[in-house]
């Protein structure tokens, strides 16, 4: 028997993905992804929720040693972006500056890999607004068409708010509520018609 193709029906580009409770992988129980890619060859993501234990003055440090580092920025936590090249650096953030290695995601929403944004930011000449990570997750063409079928996920478009203003313990809470869902009715089985 053949297997059945699953389709891009739309692009998830700009979208969140709620980890459902059943998904207890350790990248991503509990996680908020923030899908910068889709499309017919697969998708790329950024886990928004997951620290690790990098603050922003040890990756600084990693980057350039002699670089200046605010105080008020040193402690920022660098976020855990998923497990396929965990040494690369992302940082999403609002569209300002002109960067060395960027992509425009919407009109509001960039993100930038080269270490330009990270010298200003460290000296508090970068976007005001940005997350931080380090690795990102990545899906074959119609993997992830295929888990979301399987109700591993939830998806809704994404909002500069649970981004950049909602505390990162509160961003899944936050996603689920913005579907009307109580959270606590999400179950650790699903199912499909």
């Amino acid at each position: 028997m053949k297997e059945p193709n699953i389709t891009l029906v739309d692009s998830l580009q700009n979208h969140f993905l709620i980890a459902m409770p059943s998904l207890t992988d350790k990248y991503f129980n509990r996680s908020v992804t923030y899908i910068l890619e889709h499309g017919e060859q697969g998708a790329m993501g950024i886990v928004i929720n997951q620290p690790s234990n990098m603050t922003f003055r040890e990756l600084l440090g990693q980057v350039d040693e002699k670089a200046p580092v605010s105080d008020s920025i040193s402690e920022k936590i660098i976020l855990c972006g998923g497990p396929v090249q965990a040494d690369r650096g992302f940082v999403i953030h609002e569209s300002s500056g002109a960067w060395n290695s960027s992509t425009r995601i919407t009109e509001d929403i960039m993100v930038t890999t080269s270490k330009d944004i990270l010298l200003a930011i460290g000296k508090e000449d970068g976007p005001q607004n940005n997350i931080l990570t380090l690795g990102y997750a990545g899906w074959e063409a119609g993997q992830l068409e295929q888990e979301i079928q399987e109700n591993s996920w939830l998806t809704i478009p994404a909002s500069k708010d649970i981004l950049f203003d909602t505390p990162i313990h509160k961003r899944w809470e936050t996603a689920v509520n913005k579907l009307g869902i109580d959270i606590w009715q999400l179950t650790q089985q699903a199912g499909s018609a």
